[in-house]
């Protein structure tokens, strides 16, 4: 197994990790949260580079590497619904999408075709992770501000504010990709259909 590939598993790994220090109680936990989904998302970043820059672009990656990442994210999506700080029908959509995508991916495939990452989703992503950065700071804030008592319900209500529209941006990018992705693939569905 390569580098990249390495990587895009260890990704997988770094999201139970993650999921770990995010449940656990105090700040030291929320900054090992933190740094724990930032290497995570770098090793997004990272496995792309060196396959492409040392020539070991693999089927496995190009598969799995997309599944990583919604790992990670959905991991962190459904954890922030659970924490009562995210509506519960955004992340749906975003799951809903996923599941569709990674369908067509599977289909694609069996008629021995690769597609390729759109611009859209491409936008979905950094999105997606930049919501969830901005939802990990506020939760780092909110574990400071407990403990050194200046927490007030206007910092509350001003960074729940901001979430949801970071999360409305992020799913509205997500239906979007969507629906480019299908308008790009719908023709090798119907090919595998008239077979």
């Amino acid at each position: 197994m390569n580098l990249p590939n390495k990587l895009t598993l260890s990704r997988i790994a770094l999201t139970v990790i993650f999921m770990f220090f995010l449940f656990a109680h105090g700040v030291i936990y929320k900054v090992l949260a933190l740094a724990t989904f930032a290497v995570a998302a770098f090793t997004d970043f990272l496995d792309g580079h060196i396959a492409k820059k040392r020539g070991l672009i693999s089927d496995f990656g190009r598969f799995m590497d997309p599944i990583a990442d919604k790992i990670l994210t959905l991991a962190a999506f459904l954890a922030f619904v659970e924490m009562g700080l995210v509506p519960a029908w955004m992340v749906m959509i975003i799951i809903f999408r996923e599941f569709v995508i990674t369908g067509l991916r599977l289909i694609a495939l069996r008629n021995n075709r690769f597609i390729e990452a759109t611009f859209a989703g491409k936008h979905k992503t950094v999105s997606q992770i930049s919501t969830i950065f901005v939802i990990l700071i506020f939760l780092l804030f909110r574990e400071f501000g407990y403990s050194l008592e200046f927490w007030t319900p206007c910092f509350q209500e001003g960074f729940e504010m901001a979430i949801f529209y970071l999360m409305l941006i992020a799913v509205l990018l997500t239906v979007i990709s969507g629906v480019s992705f299908f308008m790009r693939t719908k023709g090798i569905i119907y090919e595998r259909q008239n077979r």
